[in-house]
């Protein structure tokens, strides 16, 4: 069998206050073309769908012209999952019916499992589609007082997995989580705040292949059949270096599988640039791209008039600048933690340390927690 991982295309993204559309259209453009020539069996797509809970009209039109040309014109069967940044009911809309044309979404939890079955010469795989949840969510749907961590939910949903599967027969999970040791970057929102938001791998015992979303550098979660896509775009600074792809995945009869990367060429790529503002101003280099999204980094001591003007005649899409230099003195050199390293309990510890001159207690820690994991809860459902 032949199949398509894919995960977190984040439509309707703003990145530096730049709505990335046109971006988002052009990359999927060239998915669609490279699945219409691999001719897949079936497209795993592995949540984080929309970049936030109600996205903007133009990245639902986007989504609904990229699974129209997959669906109706290519006929290739989709399986689809939400993500933490989706709402898994607005997501879910009408999934009865497009279960129909193949078009398999799972957007709310459901203790159903029923899995998606997809044949090819060897016989039936099935497909195991587990969206985002929340442990509350899945503690109350299984009734079950013992789950109260990620790791505890996934396990509780396998383990019934387990139970329900035909012995001997092919299986694929599509998940969306953070295994322990995956490699982060700032663009991904936590899980969990002040929690266990992370799963082991061992937890994913048993399948064929596990097709993972959360993480957006493609990468494989302690056994190479299980694997995260990545993301179809960068999106942060901190993915400059990241080859991004999708995998096209090739499963033998046994249920072994060889995972190829395909890369996907931007229309803009995301890069970083670092020099004197002189140097920088002579263009870029050969092969390099002038429209691309750049955060510079100048190395110049002295005073500099219109920075972001000068280099937008020749970069026109620098979204950031860093000035090393002017943090050479003054009260703030005494702090070299670069805060978007820091994920939010981290922030706010340093902000409440700065205000009040104590540090953060662990009962403290835990009320703020609380408070955001709650917050962010609400955010996958608020309404316009």
């Amino acid at each position: 069998m032949r199949f398509i991982h894919t995960a977190d295309w984040h439509l309707g993204r703003l990145f530096h206050g730049v709505h990335l559309t046109e971006d988002q259209a052009h990359i999927l453009d060239q998915f669609v073309a490279f699945v219409r020539d691999s001719r897949p069996d079936v497209l795993l797509i592995a949540g984080d769908i929309y970049d936030r809970a109600v996205p903007p009209p133009e990245a639902v039109a986007l989504l609904d012209d990229a699974l129209s040309r997959l669906v109706l014109d290519l006929r290739v069967p989709v399986v689809l999952i939400a993500g933490n940044h989706d709402s898994p009911q607005r997501l879910g809309f009408g999934s009865r019916l497009l279960s129909g044309q193949r078009l398999h979404i799972f957007g709310s939890f459901s203790d159903d499992l029923t899995p998606v079955v997809i044949e090819d010469r060897a016989g039936p795989v099935y497909i195991y589609a587990v969206p985002y949840a929340e442990p509350p969510v899945v503690r109350e749907s299984l009734r079950s007082d013992l789950i109260q961590t990620h790791q505890a939910a996934m396990l509780a949903l396998i383990e019934r997995i387990h139970q329900v599967h035909p012995p001997g027969k092919r299986s694929v999970l599509v998940a969306h989580t953070f295994v322990v040791g995956g490699l982060e970057c700032e663009s991904e929102r936590p899980l969990s705040v002040g929690g266990a938001g992370a799963v082991d791998c061992a937890c994913f015992a048993g399948f064929d292949y596990v097709a993972l979303g959360h993480l957006h550098r493609p990468q494989s979660a302690g056994k190479d059949s299980i694997q995260y896509a990545g993301s179809l775009l960068k999106y942060s600074f901190s993915e400059a270096d990241h080859n991004k792809s999708v995998s096209l995945v090739e499963m033998d009869a046994q249920g072994r599988c060889n995972v190829e990367k395909i890369s996907l060429t931007p229309r803009r790529d995301v890069r970083c640039l670092a020099g004197y503002l002189a140097d920088i101003l002579k263009g870029p280099k050969s092969g390099e791209n002038p429209q691309d999204y750049l955060m510079v980094t100048l190395l110049d001591t002295g005073a500099i008039l219109d920075t972001i003007g000068k280099l937008r005649e020749v970069y026109p899409n620098v979204l950031h600048i860093e000035r090393p230099s002017l943090m050479a003195g003054g009260e703030l050199h005494g702090s070299r933690t670069d805060h978007r390293q820091m994920n939010d309990t981290e922030l706010f510890a340093a902000f409440f340390l700065q205000t009040t001159g104590e540090p953060l207690t662990e009962e403290q820690r835990s009320a703020y927690a609380a408070v955001v994991n709650a917050m962010q809860q609400r955010e996958r459902e608020v309404m316009p």
